[in-house]
């Protein structure tokens, strides 16, 4: 297997493509950490990994809050004595008009998805340097995303954030044997999609017809598809491969 004795924590993975990539991970030998805000999705998903053979820890955690990473951090190398491979997944999406914008609107955005992925890396590369050895994935979205039009200032600026915080962290890390890279999905059916798509008085069929029309492979894509592209950039086949972005949605 791919990930035999790798110990990989997914934020945001009580659903969704966070989850696509935990169950992923597990199924090629990784020890799993499922983070998500909801304790009741994170052991809920982490109950499927052990009844799926996989060894696995539920972890309820605010990657916005610093003190909650750096205690969720020590927590997982007390009980795996080591941490591998760090995806940011979680994130949030709020879109409104510019003019309506608050400065709540702004911060939830940037907070969950640009200084989350930042508390979760700090505090990885802590063991990671110290181990000569680890995987960092960044989950981003195009910029602007393709659904739902106008209002994404926010959620484009946290977007394009973690862009540069790839591309600047992985020439940090770089010397000491840590790859990070950056995932960009477009057009995938998670539920964040299907409420952007209701935001836009649409429903799923309406963005089946879409896609088929706007994606050049004409369909949508899954979070299979996206834990897919994952399961690459944290496995040796990848060990070449830093600072990059690379798209997944079913065309350029």
């Amino acid at each position: 297997m791919r990930l035999s004795d790798k110990v990989a924590l997914v934020t945001g993975a009580g659903r969704g493509i966070g989850k696509a990539i935990a169950l992923r991970f597990s199924a090629e030998g990784a020890k799993v950490v499922v983070n998500d805000i909801e304790p009741a999705y994170a052991e809920s998903v982490a109950e499927r990994l052990r009844q799926l053979g996989g060894e696995t820890l539920a972890s309820k955690g605010d990657v916005s809050n610093w003190q909650e990473v750096e205690l969720m951090f020590e927590r997982v190398v007390q009980e795996f004595g080591r941490i591998d491979i760090l995806v940011n997944n979680a994130g949030v999406r709020d879109d409104v008009a510019f003019s309506e914008m608050s400065e709540d609107k702004w911060d939830s955005v940037i907070a969950v998805e640009l200084k989350g992925s930042f508390n979760c890396a700090r505090a990885a590369q802590k063991y990671m340097v110290k181990q000569g050895y680890g995987k960092i994935v960044n989950i981003s979205s195009p910029v602007p995303a393709a659904l739902g039009g106008r209002g994404q200032v926010n959620y484009s600026v946290a977007n394009a954030g973690l862009e540069g915080f790839t591309k600047a962290l992985a020439l940090e890390l770089g010397p000491y044997n840590i790859n990070v890279n950056c995932i960009a999905p477009d057009f995938i059916d998670t539920e964040m999609t299907r409420k952007t798509v209701r935001r836009e008085g649409m429903y799923l069929d309406d963005l089946k017809r879409f896609a088929i029309v706007e994606v050049p492979l004409r369909r949508l894509g899954t979070p299979g598809d996206v834990a897919d592209v994952a399961l690459f950039l944290v496995s040796d086949e990848s060990s070449f491969v830093s600072g990059q972005l690379i798209y997944v949605r079913g065309g350029p």
